[in-house]
């Protein structure tokens, strides 16, 4: 506590460089990013695949695949530099105080007296912030969604459904974002210079809440869930669960394919009732035994604790030191002055403000976190082996990697900052494969792209 009152004082000075300290940090990591991306960029543009996938994947697969990468390399440094001009302008002509002063003339014109204190004037605020951003989005978004994934075959969304989703996800962030906007703000009015404890604490409670209603009130708002039905696969998942004492609830397929071919398995719950999801495409350009072997390493994440390390001790220490370096900011007085808040102080402009100047720190935690991911899935993939999944895990990727035409190869520099899982060749690698052609499905062709998952195994 005395450490941060210390670092409160001595970062709490009028004539602070605020603007290009903030301006500095966000330019910083743009440029160390980009560098980052031209480096895997020439491996994008590599001829052969790497040796160990040369007898798995035909020329035609790898051409397909270096192809996606280096458009998605090109839209991501034209996003990101979309992005910065909008930071840029942001700072630099005062859309933060503009913004908040005219939600409070809209709040004195049409609101009640009883609503004109900070937490409602808040709350406006983030309904037209959120607006303005998600608006300024939506090229990138549309872009990304019609064009990019238009043109490798990936995407199975219409217009309809992707306005829809927008809908709701801006529906969502209403009802549930309020609530919780407000309760922050109250903490942190109620509990002075010790608000992070408590702030902390709130935040688990919330983590906790949402685990519970996502199956319940968000999950449904999006995709259909059906029960798996009897077959081989039913059998062997639920043996995988009773062999592990895994507290199996449900076994749901997910109707994925009705935005992507993505193919995906994961589960969610309290620690006494979990359910599996698997997505329909994975079922569909699986064998069974396969789908198995993916779910035998998702359970090895249960099974060695992984998920339960990453929630207790990297998300909860994580969370607390944002909020515990945050009370170092929330009453900069020179902070707020700088971008252009003279006679007022709201506490989450502050949060926004502190979000910048926290980004150095992030890269370093985001690598950190990386390095504790990776080595996760080795022994989640190493807990499959032992189960007897060796081969079939080892065929799966293989067929993930094709249908989704994911990198083959990466620069291990852009590797150890982005990628929370290893490359193929290092996890064919670990799991001792030697060999064997396989193809992309158990109907398809094994050229037919799919698109990436949004998490891949």
């Amino acid at each position: 506590m005395y450490i941060l009152e210390q670092l409160a004082r001595l970062l709490d000075r009028p004539l602070f460089p605020w603007k290009n300290v903030l301006v500095g940090f966000s330019l910083g990591q743009f440029i160390l990013e980009g560098l980052l991306s031209l480096r895997q960029y020439k491996v994008l543009q590599q001829t052969k695949p790497p040796k160990v996938l040369e007898g798995e994947v035909s020329q035609k697969v790898f051409d397909q695949s270096q192809a996606y990468g280096r458009a998605k390399a090109k839209f991501g440094f034209v996003s990101g530099l979309y992005g910065q001009i909008q930071n840029l302008v942001f700072i630099y002509y005062d859309a933060l105080p503009k913004i908040w002063g005219f939600t409070g003339l809209l709040l004195a014109r049409y609101f009640p007296a009883r609503f004109q204190g900070e937490i409602s004037h808040t709350l406006l605020f983030f309904f037209a912030f959120n607006i303005i951003t998600t608006l300024l989005s939506l090229p990138v978004s549309y872009y990304n969604t019609f064009v990019l994934e238009e043109k490798f075959g990936f995407n199975k969304q219409t217009v309809k459904l992707w306005v829809t989703d927008m809908l709701k996800g801006q529906l969502l962030g209403i009802v549930l974002g309020g609530p919780i906007i407000s309760a922050v703000l109250k903490i942190v009015q109620k509990t002075g210079n010790s608000f992070f404890y408590y702030l902390w604490l709130f935040g688990i409670f919330v983590q906790i809440f949402a685990i519970t209603i996502y199956p319940i009130v968000i999950l449904p708002l999006f995709n259909k869930l059906s029960p798996l039905e009897p077959g081989e696969l039913k059998t062997g998942v639920e043996n995988l669960a009773k062999k592990l004492n895994f507290p199996l609830q449900e076994l749901h397929v997910i109707d994925g394919s009705k935005r992507s071919a993505h193919s995906n398995a994961y589960f969610y719950g309290l620690p006494w009732k979990k359910h599996i999801v698997i997505y329909d495409t994975l079922i569909e350009k699986s064998e069974p035994k396969e789908v198995v072997a993916v779910l035998g390493h998702e359970l090895g994440h249960w099974s060695l604790s992984h998920t339960t390390k990453l929630f207790g001790i990297a998300q909860q220490f994580h969370m607390f030191y944002i909020f515990a370096l945050f009370s170092v900011f929330v009453n900069n007085k020179s902070l707020y002055e700088a971008f252009g808040f003279h006679n007022e102080y709201p506490i989450m402009i502050g949060f926004l403000l502190f979000s910048d100047a926290l980004a150095p720190m992030d890269a370093v935690v985001k690598l950190l976190m990386n390095i504790l991911s990776r080595k996760f899935e080795f022994e989640a993939d190493a807990f499959a082996v032992n189960l007897g999944y060796s081969q079939e895990l080892a065929r799966s990727l293989l067929k993930l990697q094709i249908q989704n035409l994911s990198t083959m190869d990466a620069d291990w520099m852009y590797a150890s900052y982005h990628y929370s899982h290893p490359i193929l060749p290092e996890r064919l690698a670990a799991l001792g494969w030697k060999g064997g052609k396989v193809t992309s499905t158990k109907s398809e062709d094994s050229e037919k792209p799919v698109k990436a998952a949004d998490r891949e195994l």
